[in-house]
């Protein structure tokens, strides 16, 4: 295994224990109610800082064989929820039909951040660290 890839089942848990603990606090401190859509994302994130530790606890490399859908099936809605937050597919077909809108601006970090695109940010970087640590093992996906 190369030196440069070792330390990212260690990012990968850093991200999802950082988003975790950030959605946590949107809703808990900050009392912004989340969507539907970002429920749903939670339900994928959350198992993966939990899975994330106990594969670098049990030095069990093939928990990122774990990661990998879960976090693929978050990286989705996550770009579904996006493609509905920035207007690009009609918000008619939204599931946010009772509750807080899937597309309400709640919250912008530097402007230009706001929670979908820091969901979808998050799932794409464990998605990336996943698959170039897996390929750095040479095993099949």
């Amino acid at each position: 295994m190369k030196h440069s890839t070792r330390y990212l089942p260690y990012v990968i848990f850093a991200i999802a224990l950082l988003s975790s603990i950030l959605s946590l606090y949107f809703s808990e401190i900050m009392k912004l109610t989340p969507c539907i859509l970002c429920w749903y994302q939670r339900v994928f994130m959350y198992p993966l800082a939990i899975i994330a530790a106990v594969g670098i606890f049990k030095k069990d490399k093939n928990f990122l064989l774990y990661v990998l859908p879960l976090a693929g099936i978050g990286w989705l809605i996550s770009i579904y929820h996006n493609l509905l937050y920035y207007g690009i597919i009609p918000e008619a077909i939204a599931p946010c039909t009772v509750g807080v809108s899937c597309t309400q601006k709640l919250l912008q970090i530097f402007g230009f951040i706001d929670i979908p695109l820091g969901s979808f940010l998050a799932f794409t970087f464990i998605l990336l660290c996943t698959i170039i640590y897996l390929k750095s093992q040479k095993k099949k996906i």
